[in-house]
C-alpha cells in the first residue's frame, strides 16, 4: 500500500493505492465522519465486491446500498434521482457519507449526488476500473450526461479520499482494461514524456495485467493528475489539458449513443484526431503522430472515427462541448511529446482535414 495527496488546502485528500484494501476498514473509516453510510454501486460490480466492502462498515448505525444499472447509457438525471429517493426514504442526514463503488459512471453520479443532497454531504471514491483509478475518481469532476452533450450537468466536488484496490482490476473485461489504458496514455502525451516512453516498452505487461506494471501506471497517472488539479482545481486554465482527445471523443459518444463506444475508446480515437490536427498546424511532426498511433494500436484501441460518422456530425456535437467559450471552440493539442497547449484559433479547414484524415466522411 502507498498513498499520495491531492493538495487543495482544506479540501486536500489522499489517494491510497494497493492490494487487499476493500475489506480493511482502517483505510476508509478515518474519512467517514458521521454514523450513516450509503454505498452506491452497479449490478455488475456489486456481486464481485460489495460484500467485501460492507464487511468493514458493520459498526455504523445505518448502512444502505443501491445498485444501479451498469453503463454510460444510464448516467442520467433519472438514474441520479434513484440515489436521492433512497437517501430521503431512509432518512439520511447531513452527516451521511456516500461511497462510490464502481467505475467512472458510478463515481461521477455518486459525487454529483453528494454535491447536491442537502446542499453537500461527504463522499468517498472506491474505483474498480483502470479508467476510474487513473482519471475520473481524482479531481472532483462529477456529473451526468444529457442527450445533447456529455457531462453537461454537474459540479466540481472533491471526495474525502480515493481508495484504489488493484485487486479489482483482475476481473476487468479486456475491452474495459484497454479503455482505461487510453487515459493512461493521455498523461504521457500531455505532461509526462518519460512515462510515454515507459509505456512504449511496457504495454504488453499492462495488457497482461501484471500487478507491478499496473500499480506503477496507476500511481504515475494519479501523481500527474494530482499535480495538475492542485494547480487549477476548477479548470480555469491548465487543468483543461486533461481533456486532450476528449472534445473529439465526446462527439463520438454523443452521436453514436452513450455506451456504444466505451469512453476510453472514444478518447483514443479523439487523441489521434488531436494529434493529427497538431501535426497539420505544424506543432508536432508526423513521426510523433506515428508513435501515438502505434502505442494506441498496441493497446488494441480504435484509431479512427466510427464508420460512417460525418464531419458535420463532429462539428455539430463539438459546438456544444463545455470547452466552447464565447462561441470559440477551444481544443487541447500537442506542442511536443509531454507538452499540451490550449488553442482557440484553429482554422475550420484544418479541423475538417484532420477529421477526414482520421476516417470521418
Amino acid at each position: 500500500m502507498h498513498s499520495l495527496n491531492v493538495e487543495l488546502g482544506d479540501r486536500s485528500y489522499p489517494i491510497v493505492i494497493g492490494s487487499q484494501l476493500l475489506g480493511d476498514p482502517q483505510y476508509l473509516l478515518p474519512y467517514i465522519r458521521g454514523r450513516q453510510v450509503c454505498v452506491v454501486t452497479n449490478e455488475t460490480v456489486a456481486p464481485l465486491y460489495l460484500e467485501r466492502l460492507l464487511e468493514g462498515l458493520s459498526d455504523f448505525d445505518k448502512v444502505d446500498t443501491i445498485e444501479l444499472p451498469d453503463g454510460e447509457a444510464f448516467k442520467t438525471l433519472d438514474t441520479l434521482n434513484r440515489i436521492f429517493d433512497l437517501l430521503l426514504e431512509r432518512r439520511h442526514n447531513r452527516t451521511t457519507t456516500l461511497i462510490a463503488l464502481g467505475g467512472g459512471v458510478i463515481g461521477d453520479m455518486t459525487g454529483f449526488a453528494a454535491a447536491c443532497y442537502q446542499r453537500g454531504v461527504d463522499f468517498v471514491q472506491v474505483p474498480t476500473t483502470l479508467l476510474a483509478q487513473v482519471d475520473s475518481s481524482v479531481g472532483g469532476k462529477t456529473g451526468v450526461n444529457h442527450p445533447l452533450g456529455k457531462n453537461m450537468i454537474g459540479a466540481f466536488y472533491q471526495p474525502r479520499m480515493v481508495l484504489a484496490d488493484m485487486d479489482t482490476l483482475s476481473t476487468l473485461p479486456k475491452r474495459e482494461l484497454a479503455a482505461g489504458i487510453a487515459e493512461v496514455i493521455k498523461y504521457g502525451l500531455i505532461c509526462d514524456a518519460p512515462f510515454f516512453e515507459w509505456l512504449e516498452g511496457n504495454m504488453p505487461r499492462l495488457l497482461a495485467c501484471e500487478p507491478e506494471a499496473l500499480a506503477y501506471a496507476v500511481d504515475r497517472c494519479c501523481r500527474d493528475k494530482a499535480a495538475v488539479v492542485a494547480e487549477d482545481e476548477r479548470e480555469s486554465g491548465r487543468r483543461a489539458i486533461l481533456n486532450f482527445g476528449h472534445t473529439f471523443g465526446h462527439a463520438i459518444e454523443a452521436v453514436q449513443g452513450y455506451g456504444s463506444w466505451l469512453h476510453g475508446e472514444a478518447v483514443a480515437a479523439g487523441m489521434v484526431m488531436a494529434a493529427e490536427l497538431s501535426s497539420l498546424r505544424g506543432d508536432i511532426d508526423a513521426g510523433l503522430v506515428g508513435r501515438i498511433r502505434a502505442l494506441l494500436a498496441a493497446a488494441e484501441l480504435p484509431l479512427a472515427a466510427p464508420e460512417g460518422m460525418a464531419v458535420q456530425q463532429f462539428l455539430d456535437a463539438m459546438a456544444v462541448d463545455k470547452k466552447v467559450l464565447d462561441g470559440r471552440l477551444r481544443l487541447v493539442l500537442l506542442r511536443a511529446l509531454g507538452t499540451a497547449q490550449i488553442v482557440d484559433d484553429t482554422p475550420r479547414e484544418l479541423l475538417v482535414e484532420a477529421l477526414r484524415n482520421c476516417g470521418a466522411v
